[in-house]
């Protein structure tokens, strides 16, 4: 059986600055993802509904949530007396082990794991993608082509091609050319950063990179090496898939759940996302309550107006309130005729009332973070408190913990950044 030669893992240790505050006191695969999930939850349920139950999960950067989101892995069956599911940490012993420097780094520090295990094949895996893929399909092309590597590819607009490692794919798919994020792509194939390696070539390359000056990085280092002088196979993929790393990619990938037949398809039985489940009483809508095109979860209470929005489990919107384009994490309250616009509100977050979050049409960028915020999306911390009928533009950030204290003015212009240090 296929899936007995194979060790999946999963590096989980992103610190995902690009997310911003979402990701300040969490590592990016545990950021809430369509309500009720995490993101690392798309990962995981890949592994157990393509047969994996042979798992290692790499974690480093603010592992708590994580770790106790993941507990012993009973939500994903992998609670087992065999296998089972390993959360594997960077320490610091007698020798060379330190926080891990790259992906391939962290790989490498956990080699005398991996080389205990008794499989043949090492599946490595990123915890911050959302996608749907049956991993037994791409370990059954890496068989039967007898490849030493076979990385998952598909295909990207051109105009994006330039955000990742692109690859030139030959006869029977098999890799001639790879260039790690170059300015002018001879590809639109890119690499999904999912790579199945024959145990005994990655420890090979694993260990002629750790003697070498560079990124310790698959995609900078191990898989141009590789391509050079081993059989590297391409694995096409079709479906969805996205790298959540951004806010702007974040949102929209939120917002592409709410289309009336979206490509991830949330509510398919057989290929089913697992999460660690919350005990919370069902949704409550009151009177004037209007909810259109949006994912509500368990024990939220909408009295307002949601539009076009994602809401997380606990999260109360009273009446005369309007959330729209919006996600709204766990247990936010939004008070009486408050408007949130296109925005991300981390868990357990205040919105007084009539204060108004994406006020205005300025859209100035973020003037700390240009680059991450320039959408007209504005991000609130977790726990804060926004006072009543305060307006806060568009590309703001408001930290996380912020009290009613913290605001000297009741206008918070767009691109501005509210923080308490």
């Amino acid at each position: 059986m296929l899936s007995r030669k194979v060790l999946a893992v999963i590096l989980a240790g992103g610190q995902g600055n690009r997310l911003g505050i979402l990701s300040d006191k969490r590592a990016k695969p545990a950021v809430p993802f369509a309500g009720k999930y995490r993101i690392i939850d798309f990962t995981l349920s890949n592994c157990v509904n393509s047969g994996l139950y042979n798992v290692a999960i790499l974690t480093q950067y603010r592992p708590r949530s994580l770790n106790d989101h993941i507990g012993i892995g009973r939500p994903w069956d992998l609670d087992r007396m065999e296998g089972g599911i390993r959360l594997l940490q960077p320490y610091l012993g007698r020798h060379d082990e330190d926080w891990y420097k790259g992906t391939a780094d962290a790989v490498y520090q956990n080699l005398s794991f991996i080389e205990d295990q008794r499989v043949k094949y090492v599946l490595i895996l990123s915890g911050d993608h959302v996608y749907k893929m049956n991993y037994e399909q791409m370990l059954s092309f890496h068989e039967s082509k007898g490849a030493d590597l076979t990385v998952a590819v598909m295909e990207v607009p051109w105009e994006e091609a330039s955000r990742y490692g692109t690859l030139v794919l030959g006869e029977e798919d098999r890799v001639v050319e790879f260039d790690e994020k170059p300015k002018a792509p001879k590809s639109n194939l890119v690499s999904m950063g999912i790579y199945v390696f024959n145990k005994d070539l990655l420890m090979e390359r694993l260990n002629e990179d750790a003697r070498r000056v560079s990124a310790h990085d698959f995609g900078k280092d191990i898989l141009p090496s590789s391509v050079s002088q081993d059989k590297v196979y391409g694995f096409r993929f079709q479906g969805y898939w996205r790298d959540v790393g951004t806010i702007k990619s974040y949102w929209e990938a939120n917002m592409d759940l709410l289309g009336e037949l979206p490509e991830m398809d949330l509510y398919e039985r057989d290929l089913a996302i697992h999460t660690k489940p919350e005990d919370r009483p069902p949704v409550k809508t009151g009177y004037n309550a209007k909810t259109i095109k949006s994912l509500v979860c368990d024990g939220c209470i909408i009295n307002g107006i949601v539009v076009h929005s994602v809401l997380s489990p606990g999260v109360y919107v009273e009446e005369g309130a309007v959330v729209r384009d919006s996600i709204v994490m766990n247990d936010t309250r939004i008070e009486r005729d408050a408007v949130v616009n296109k925005a991300i509100l981390d868990k357990n977050i205040l919105v007084g009332t009539k204060a108004h979050i994406g006020f205005g049409d300025d859209f100035t960028p973020n003037r700390r973070y240009p680059k991450c915020l320039f959408d007209g999306i504005t991000v609130v911390g977790k726990n804060s408190r926004i006072p009543p009928e305060v307006q806060i533009g568009r590309n703001c950030i408001i930290g996380s913990n912020i009290t009613e204290d913290d605001f000297r003015t009741d206008f918070i212009a767009s691109g501005l950044v509210l923080n308490r240090y």
